[in-house]
């Protein structure tokens, strides 16, 4: 009988990933769907439409900026199809309310003294718990060392407890923080309250909601985001892809001619390229009775490299230049450079006819030119730094440079350590050359070295820029080329500011069998490390397998009962569980195990540190189970234990960060 664990944790549970626990559900009861309490004013409307929803609403809760599209569900057929993007009413400065379209991901947290009493009234509170959007990016801008930002991509970090008030990661004692969860919680409650605003009697929680999230997040950040949102009373709220939902716009807007656009056997790539991370997707168009169906077929690595990076590398930009006359810029000071930079960026890629931009560096004192200190930014240098620094033109066959970490590092994001998108398109598309494989409407020549995309969709704001996009199309048709393949072409009329929230939309309307869906299921293969029961061996650990709990494309809202292999389960001590993923092993079933692996071939997750109730056992007692794994309807994966004895079950939590901080 194996194990379920890597080993026991109870002598060294704070080291590494340990401090993460994770909460264990033990009962028959192995689901609770009780709601929770929903936060916010206790007057929003409670009560609404009682035959089922009215909208089907969809969420971009983006790194950089949220949007809210929604769809009238009483819409009989695509032909009477309606969509619109809600303007969200947020405040852009101290009394100033105004209807933007987009809410920014940024939460600012103010002196006491910073604003006049009542300068904060929203439509629906005289006093929000937070502030966010447009104000918090401009208040932020000034003195950033009290602005909250990038929480999406704080989520999704293993080395972190999510839960912990972290940020902003560098404020001083004085400043108070919050934990990515409560900001992630505090974009979708003013989302929530601003619906309600706009649609009395129609609450947020009884419509359709689908919130997006990046593919390559893992189970853990998808559990955290269900989580966010039913803190917030969306309790039937569902996750969808953030690339099939760009896609699903460009159905949508393409109003019934996308079929003109592609053809069976094609492959279309989304790059999608937001503020905090680069999101690589495949899928594949093919036939089902006469009929084109598409499949998403892969999905790349969560790489943390954005316009954030592009607005930093400005920064330093500009920095070098005030340095070179004698004048050193502190580190709040970089901060508040990177967001007049991001501004420059903007209407530099935005207005060919500017060649220059002014900045102005804010300072404390008036040792340095009395007040604020000023220089420019010109055309040249935006795009020499970030066309040539993000978007070089490298071979196919190049790779991202990897250099060894130090030691000591400060509190911050894991970025990429390299910042060439063209390197990381390049192993993503070598790394998924065989993906296509079991489709028989896809073929590629045999001296293939990559998977070749016939067609590119780009989303996310930096591709906004023609300059940044010109050349990722440029650099991706001299691989083709070089290996006598016909060159990729754009899909044309995306949004690359709305398309996810609109696609988000869409998706619900289409989840009513009224439009073309994209089958996708589980984005990665999924495993649980399982200890052997060898005997101890001076200085060797115990060998670990990796069971397959969830293979490549589950469906949401399938089970998958293992194999009747038998596992132990220890009760009642602190036990870890090992979990792991892969992006291209297909070919594995569940219940599958596997002996060996390349470092290429699994990525391991974050470890989950548990102690299972005793229950009337002994504690170390050692229960025979049999393994049951679950992808629900909402998109988040499940793994139960049930015990042999008397059929209890436990269930394991993906929420791996909600513990204390060591």
């Amino acid at each position: 009988m194996s194990n379920l664990f890597g080993h026991s944790g109870s002598n060294n549970g704070g080291e590494g990933h340990g401090q993460n626990t994770s909460e264990l559900e033990s009962s028959d009861n192995a689901t609770d769907n009780t709601p929770d309490t929903e936060t916010g004013n206790s007057d929003k409307p409670q009560t609404g439409n009682t035959s089922g929803p009215h909208y089907s609403v969809g969420i971009d809760l983006g790194t950089t900026h949220c949007v809210l599209s929604y769809v009238d569900l009483s819409t009989s057929d695509e032909d009477s199809y309606h969509q619109d993007v809600m303007a969200i009413p947020q405040l852009s400065s101290a009394g100033t309310v105004e209807d933007l379209l987009q809410l920014p991901s940024f939460l600012y947290q103010a002196h006491a003294l910073e604003l006049a009493e009542g300068a904060t009234s929203l439509p629906w509170t005289a006093k929000p718990p937070f502030l966010v959007g447009e104000i918090a990016r401009n208040l932020g801008s000034k003195t950033p060392i009290r602005l909250v930002s990038s929480a999406k991509s704080w989520l999704c970090h293993a080395g972190v407890d999510c839960k912990a008030a972290i940020l902003p990661a560098e404020a001083p004692e004085e400043v108070e923080r919050v934990s990515p969860f409560q900001a992630t919680v505090a974009y979708l409650q003013h989302i929530r309250d601003a619906w309600a605003n706009k649609h009395p009697g129609e609450p947020l929680s009884e419509q359709d909601v689908t919130i997006t999230v990046p593919a390559s997040f893992d189970p853990a950040a998808r559990e955290l985001t269900v989580e966010a949102a039913r803190s917030v009373g969306l309790e039937k709220a569902i996750l969808l892809e953030e690339p099939q939902s760009a896609l699903y716009s460009w159905i949508e807007k393409s109003q019934g001619e996308w079929r003109k656009q592609v053809q069976i056997g094609d492959i279309i790539l989304v790059i999608d390229i937001g503020g905090g991370t680069t999101d690589l997707s495949l899928i594949a168009v093919t036939q089902q009775d006469g009929n084109l169906e598409l499949t998403r077929v892969a999905v790349g690595d969560h790489i943390l490299l954005g316009g954030d990076n592009m607005d930093l590398a400005l920064a330093y930009t500009v920095k070098a230049k005030l340095e070179q006359d004698g004048r050193r810029l502190e580190a709040w000071q970089i901060q508040a450079l990177m967001h007049g930079c991001r501004e420059a960026k903007e209407k530099i890629f935005s207005q060919t006819d500017l060649h220059t931009i002014p900045l102005v560096v804010p300072n404390r004192g008036s040792s340095l030119i009395g007040g604020a200190l000023r220089t420019e930014l010109t055309r040249e240098e935006v795009e020499r730094v970030l066309v040539e620094g993000f978007l070089p033109r490298v071979a196919s066959a190049d790779r991202p440079v990897v250099r060894p970490r130090s030691g000591l590092r400060t509190a911050g994001l894991p970025y990429a350590q390299d910042a060439a998108i063209t390197r990381h398109l390049a192993a993503f598309l070598a790394k998924q050359l065989s993906s296509t494989d079991e489709l028989s409407d896809v073929t590629l020549p045999e001296h293939a070295t990559f998977i070749h995309p016939s067609a590119v969709l780009f989303n996310g704001g930096v591709l906004k820029a023609d300059a940044l996009a010109g050349r990722l199309m440029e650099v991706l048709n001299s691989w083709l080329t070089a290996e006598q393949a016909p060159e990729s072409r754009l899909l044309e009329g995306a949004d690359l500011d709305l398309a996810v929230a609109r696609g988000a939309a869409y998706y619900g309307f289409v989840r009513k069998g009224k439009g073309v869906r994209i089958k996708g299921g589980t984005a990665a293969s999924y495993y649980v490390g399982i200890e052997s029961a060898m005997p101890a061996v001076p200085g060797m650990p115990p060998e670990i397998e990796a069971l397959c709990i969830a293979p490549f494309g589950m469906e949401e809202g399938t089970e998958a009962v293992l194999p009747d292999d038998e596992f132990g389960l220890v009760i009642g001590e602190p036990v870890r569980f090992r979990f792991f993923s892969s992006n291209n092993r297909r070919e594995d079933k569940a219940g599958d195990r596997l002996e060996y692996w390349t470092g290429d071939e699994l990525d391991e997750l974050d470890e989950i540190e548990i102690t299972l109730p005793e229950e009337g056992r002994k504690a170390g007692e050692v229960v025979p189970v049999h393994l049951t794994s679950a992808v629900t309807e909402v998109g988040t994966l499940e793994l139960h234990a049930v015990s042999r004895q008397d059929g209890k079950r436990w269930k394991v939590e993906f929420e791996v960060r909600a513990g204390e901080e060591s």
